[in-house]
């Protein structure tokens, strides 16, 4: 006889129960092969289970959106940190801004380099320290800086922060959304396993081909071994 095993995805769970269900409604009274009881948790599970599954994709969808919103955001965030670092740097070259001023900014006063904004963590960090710096500045009488100014840099800095939050959500959401999921799936094996125990039991007495079909019309999977016999009628 072939060995029966569990669905291992979602989908497969799906039609494990469909069969059950579908197969059950249609059992004679007196041929009870599945409990009412069992039917009843299979039928109000897969209501469950179907909606956190599109649920959970839903919120993956989201987050997947709001991501690649998310990068553009990022993107534009580094670049005008960069540009404002690099035009703040070349003044100090130059001598219009005294290299003691980048102590404002948390710089080096000794390093033009920009530093490495690979990271969200190094452009909320940089971009606050310069935003900082530059207001401090100039309300000690120094010239703004232009190309850009400090408050374009802002206005995309202060983006970038309302994203980086946002994105939290949505990475929490679908964690929660994932973690219920996650549990139903174990829920949903236990009753598909309860319901295959009572369809082979039912079908104990008849031979192993005709218990084979006969199970399999309830939505049990089975698979055979390595050059282990196929059944056939005359089994």
């Amino acid at each position: 006889m072939p060995y029966r095993r569990l669905p291992n995805t979602d989908q497969a769970r799906l039609r494990a129960l469909r069969a059950a269900i579908k197969a059950a409604r249609q059992q004679f009274f007196g041929e009870q092969v599945i409990s009412f009881k069992s039917l009843h948790e299979a039928e109000s599970f897969l209501m469950v289970f179907e909606k956190q599954m599109i649920l959970y994709k839903q919120t993956l969808e989201n987050q997947v959106n709001a991501n690649k919103q998310y990068q553009q955001v990022l993107y534009n965030a580094r670049m005008y940190i960069s540009h404002f670092i690099q035009v703040f740097n070349l003044a100090v070259i130059r001598g219009d801004i005294r290299k003691e001023h980048k102590l404002y900014y948390n710089m080096d006063t000794e390093v033009h380099n920009v530093p490495d904004l690979s990271t969200e963590a190094a452009i909320q960090e940089w971009g606050q320290n310069i935003i900082d710096g530059e207001n401090e500045r100039v309300r000690g009488g120094g010239s703004p800086i232009y190309n850009p100014t400090i408050a374009k840099v802002q206005v995309h800095y202060e983006v970038f922060k309302e994203y980086k939050s946002n994105q939290r959500l949505y990475q929490a959401t679908t964690n929660r959304n994932w973690e219920e999921l996650v549990k139903l799936r174990e829920e949903g094996d236990a009753i598909i396993l309860d319901i295959w125990n009572q369809v082979e039991e039912f079908y104990k007495n008849e031979t192993p081909y005709n218990k084979l079909q006969k199970c399999q019309n309830y939505g049990l999977v089975y698979y055979y071994r390595k050059n282990e016999k196929i059944l056939t009628p005359d089994s």
